[in-house]
C-alpha cells in the first residue's frame, strides 16, 4: 500500500513515517519545508533502512496537487499533517491560516473523491473542545466556539471531511490529539521548531541547554493543585503508532462509520510545574523559570478520556512523561552539540 503523508518531515509526521515504514507501507511525503528540513529524511532512513519518496510542493497550489495525484495514482491512503499550528500567529494572521489549513484540505479531498475508495486520517486537536466542562474529555464532549483561527481551522476541517464522506467513497478517521512531546529513542528525529518555540517542552529543553535565559510559566493562579495549567502530554512515538493503527483500520474496513473520531492522549493531566519537575529529574538540572500573568485564550485544564481509543481503535499510550522528557532532552543536546 502506498500512503501519502503530508507534512511528513515535521515533528509528528516524521515519527509517523518511521512507524509506517516499520509496518511495511510504501510512503511518499509531501512537505513545503516551511517549518521542517530535508535533513529529516536522513534520520528516517537511518532508523528504518529505507528512504521514503519525497515531493517538495506547496499544497496551496491546486495544480501541483493535481499533478501529484496523476504521478502517484496508486495512493489510496492519506495521513494529513500539513498545516500551520501556532495559536498566536493565527490570531495575528488569520487569512494565512484559513488558506493554508482549509484550502489544502479541500484540494486533497477533491483528488481523493475521484478514486473508487480512499482512506483519510486527519490531524485534529483537542483545541476543538475549548475549556471542556468535565474532565477527562470524551469524544462526546461538545465542540466549543474556537478561541483562535487555528482552532477554528481544525473544527472547519472536521466538518468539511464529515460532509465530504457522506457523498464520496472516502472513509476518514479524525484524531484529536492532546500535547505531543518527546523524540524517537534512536535520537535521529525529534522536535525542532524554527525560531522561538510555541510549545512548552522545546522551550524547557532550550532553556536547559542554555539557548534561552529562562522559562516563562504563564499563570500560577489557576484552580489546579499547584496553580499552573494542566495538559495531557503524550509521547510522539505513541501518537505516531496510533496513526498507523487508524490507517490499518480503514484499509481493513474495520471502521463502524464513514467518519470516526478518537482522542489520543495518556488520560493523565500534568501541570506545567510537574512537567518542569520531570525535566529536572531526568536531566539532573535546575531549570530557571519565572511566573508571568496568564495568557489570553489559555484554558485551565485538558486531558483525555482514552477509553474509546483503547477499546475501539485498539491503541494505548505506553510511554511515560519522564520517558518523553528524557528523550526530548537527549534530542536537544544532540541538536545543539
Amino acid at each position: 500500500m502506498k500512503v501519502l503523508v503530508t507534512g511528513g518531515l515535521g515533528f509528528i509526521g516524521s515519527h509517523t513515517v518511521v512507524e509506517l515504514q516499520n509496518e511495511g507501507f510504501e510512503v511518499v511525503i509531501i512537505d513545503n519545508l516551511s517549518n521542517s528540513s530535508e535533513d529529516v529524511l536522513k534520520g528516517i532512513t537511518n532508523i528504518t533502512g529505507k528512504t521514503p519518496l519525497f515531493e517538495k510542493l506547496d499544497l496551496r497550489e491546486k495544480a501541483s496537487v493535481q499533478d501529484f495525484f496523476k504521478k502517484h495514482s496508486d495512493v489510496t491512503g492519506v495521513i494529513h499533517f500539513a498545516a500551520s499550528k501556532a495559536v498566536g500567529e493565527s490570531v495575528e494572521n488569520p487569512l494565512l491560516y484559513y488558506e493554508n489549513n482549509i484550502s489544502t484540505l479541500v484540494y486533497l479531498l477533491q483528488e481523493l473523491q475521484q478514486k473508487p475508495e480512499a482512506s483519510f486520517i486527519f490531524s485534529s486537536s483537542c483545541t476543538v473542545y475549548g475549556q471542556a466542562e468535565k474532565m477527562p474529555i470524551t469524544e462526546d464532549a461538545p465542540v466549543q466556539a474556537a478561541m483562535s483561527p487555528y482552532g477554528n481551522t481544525k473544527q472547519i476541517g472536521e466538518e468539511i471531511i464529515t460532509d465530504t464522506t457522506k457523498v464520496t467513497n472516502i472513509n476518514a478517521i479524525l484524531l484529536r490529539y492532546f500535547n505531543p512531546v518527546g523524540a524517537h529513542s534512536s535520537n535521529q528525529i525529534g522536535e525542532l521548531p524554527l525560531g522561538v518555540p510555541q510549545n512548552l517542552v522545546p522551550f524547557i529543553t532550550q532553556t536547559g541547554v542554555g539557548l534561552r535565559k529562562e522559562l516563562s510559566v504563564f499563570g500560577d493562579d489557576y484552580p489546579t493543585p499547584d496553580g499552573t495549567a494542566v495538559r495531557d502530554y503524550i509521547h510522539v512515538v505513541d501518537l505516531a503508532k496510533a496513526h498507523v493503527i487508524a490507517l490499518q483500520r480503514l484499509f481493513n474496513k474495520k471502521n463502524l462509520q464513514k467518519v470516526e473520531t478518537f482522542n489520543l492522549g495518556t488520560g493523565t493531566g500534568s501541570s506545567v510545574l510537574e512537567v518542569i519537575n520531570s525535566f529536572e529529574k531526568v536531566s539532573d538540572k535546575k531549570l530557571p523559570y519565572i511566573i508571568k500573568p496568564r495568557r489570553e485564550g489559555d484554558i485551565t485544564e485538558a486531558y483525555a478520556n482514552t477509553d474509546k481509543a483503547n477499546n475501539v481503535l485498539g491503541w494505548k499510550a505506553e510511554l511515560s512523561l519522564d520517558e518523553a522528557m528524557a528523550s526530548a532532552w537527549k534530542w536537544e543536546q544532540k541538536v545543539r552539540s
